[in-house]
């Protein structure tokens, strides 16, 4: 749902074969393998080389049968590693593919939960739904609030063509990330069943504050962290819809400072961004998105500002970031290849 692409191309074949290509030069070898196309009997399971196993789990979960042989190269200019979705983003593309040689029944939550699934199994990571969904689901000029509890969608209007999203790219990548994560999630976990609570999302300020005594302080400032990003959240939705980017822009920066000091996930260089991005005229606001230690951050500036906010990172910024300017794009669609 960015500008950027991830671009499945290929076709059926009659040999019972599956055959891959990849075209990213950071993909770990062999870029391309061939392998039988799954059965009960002999079902895919992940190895090498990594970045075939986003793929081998959607061939392996897709929702309709029976599959056949097929040929594909798969392209992508979407960050690897940058917080931007570049899994899901192959993920859901690989998934479409597989729809126009083997239709399934259509039903775009059970795709998106697929290829959640695809990755929790697969590629061992245990993401939640959104980055899926707004692979998925994502509408041209429009922001997606996602309720994971109930798994419901509305899009919400952006499209004041005076407004662009800034993705910075820190172009650091620390080594804490995956496994940081899952530590996270259990946090988040434990907090919920101290509460007794489904989830974090059932619980208020309230509840966690009469339970503060009793929890760890670091599973209490995750639950604070997730518990205050939830109201953020709604309240962000409201605000772009009556085109308050002022508050929506304060809530952008709350985040960014909720995730850094209470889930602590942020670092130096993200922190370094977000502050030379808000110290100028014509930002709303700028948060630190994906998993964290290192990444891209994402800034709502108005279109007259955008040069000098890059400039002004560029003078400020220890390293050396990468800059893409971004409106709201739709989702994962086909494109038919005529006269092949």
């Amino acid at each position: 749902a960015l500008p950027m692409v991830t671009v499945v191309v290929g076709c059926k074949s009659e040999d019972g074969v599956i055959s891959l290509l990849t075209t990213a030069i950071e993909a770990d070898e062999p870029r391309c393998l061939e392998f039988p196309v799954p059965s009960k009997v002999n079902p895919l399971n992940p190895g090498v080389p990594r970045w075939a196993n986003y793929v081998k789990g959607i061939i392996q979960h897709y929702r309709a049968r029976p599959l056949t042989g097929f040929k594909a190269v798969i392209a992508s200019d979407v960050p690897l590693g940058g917080g931007l979705s570049s899994s899901a983003s192959l993920e859901v593309a690989m998934y479409t593919f597989l729809q126009q040689i083997c239709p399934d029944d259509g039903d775009l939550v059970a795709k998106a939960q697929t290829c959640q699934k695809a990755e929790h199994t697969f590629a061992s990571v245990p993401c939640g739904i959104m980055d899926q969904f707004i692979s998925v689901m994502g509408r041209k000029d429009h922001a997606l609030l996602i309720d994971c509890r109930s798994l419901e969608v509305t899009p919400v209007p952006l499209t004041d063509p005076n407004l662009v999203v800034l993705i910075t790219n820190s172009n650091v990548r620390h080594t804490l990330s995956g496994s940081e994560y899952s530590t996270r999630r259990s946090q988040c976990e434990a907090a919920a069943k101290a509460l007794g609570k489904e989830s974090l999302r059932c619980a208020t300020m309230a509840d966690l504050e009469a339970l503060k005594a009793s929890l760890d302080a670091e599973v209490y400032r995750r639950a604070r962290h997730v518990i205050t990003e939830i109201k953020r959240t709604t309240e962000a939705a409201e605000a772009l819809k009556t085109g308050n980017y002022g508050q929506f822009g304060k809530l952008m920066v709350e985040s960014h400072c909720s995730l850094r000091d209470d889930y602590d996930v942020s670092c130096q260089e993200l922190d370094e961004l977000v502050v030379a991005a808000m110290d100028g005229e014509g930002v709303f606001g700028s948060r630190m998105t994906g998993g964290g230690f290192g990444g891209c951050t994402v800034t709502l500036v108005e279109t007259t500002a955008v040069e000098k906010t890059m400039q002004r990172i560029k003078d400020r910024y220890r390293g050396t970031a990468t800059f893409y300017i971004t409106k709201p794009s739709p989702g994962a669609y086909v494109m038919k290849l005529s006269g092949f």
